[in-house]
C-alpha cells in the first residue's frame, strides 16, 4: 500500500514555506521561525508550529494555499479543502470589509501587525483572533506572490455557530 505523504513534504509547500519565512524576515528584519536544517526540515517545523500560519494565492478571490496544522484545526478543514478555499470565508460577511481594508493596507506597506478580528471556521464556529502579523509573500524574484498571517493568540467567541452568508 502507497504511504501517504503529508501536504507539507510536497515540493510546493517546501517552497512555499521557504517563501513565508523569507518574506517574513524581509518585512519585519526578524524570523518568523528559527530553525536549521534542510528544506524539508524547516517546512515540518513551520507545518508543526505552536502558532497559526496561513497564506492566500494573489487571484481576484484569492484562495488559500498554505496552512500549517494550527491553521487547519482552527478552521476546522483538511489540507485539500483548506487549499481550495476563498480566504474571504475565513472571515465572516459582515467582517470582510474591514479584512479586505487591512488586506490592501498589508499590500500598500507590506505588512502590517497588531491587527485582531473575529474569524470563522468552516463548521461556523466564530473565534477571535488578536496580534495578527500580515505581510506579502516574495518569489524568489522578489515579486509579490500572495499574502500571508500570523497569530498565537486566539478564542472562542460564545458556543454560538454562524452559516456563512456567501
Amino acid at each position: 500500500m502507497a504511504r501517504t505523504v503529508p501536504s507539507w513534504q510536497h515540493p510546493n509547500a517546501i517552497q512555499h514555506t521557504q517563501r513565508l519565512l523569507y518574506s517574513f524576515q524581509h518585512w519585519l528584519d526578524r524570523p518568523l521561525l528559527t530553525v536549521n536544517g534542510s528544506p524539508t526540515d524547516i517546512a515540518e517545523a513551520l507545518f508543526h508550529a505552536s502558532f497559526v500560519v496561513v497564506s492566500h494565492d494573489m487571484q481576484a478571490d484569492p484562495i488559500l494555499n498554505y496552512g500549517n496544522r494550527q491553521a487547519l484545526a482552527l478552521w476546522e478543514m483538511e489540507w485539500a479543502q483548506f487549499t481550495q478555499t476563498p480566504s474571504r470565508l475565513t472571515a465572516e460577511h459582515m467582517e470582510r470589509e474591514e479584512r479586505d481594508r487591512l488586506l490592501a493596507q498589508a499590500k500598500a506597506h507590506g505588512y502590517i501587525s497588531d491587527y485582531k478580528g473575529i474569524r470563522i471556521s468552516s463548521t461556523g464556529r466564530r473565534f477571535w483572533i488578536q496580534d495578527v502579523i500580515i505581510w506579502d509573500v516574495l518569489d524568489e524574484q522578489n515579486q509579490r506572490c500572495g499574502q500571508a498571517a500570523t497569530f498565537d493568540r486566539w478564542e472562542g467567541v460564545g458556543e454560538e455557530r454562524m452559516k456563512d452568508e456567501g
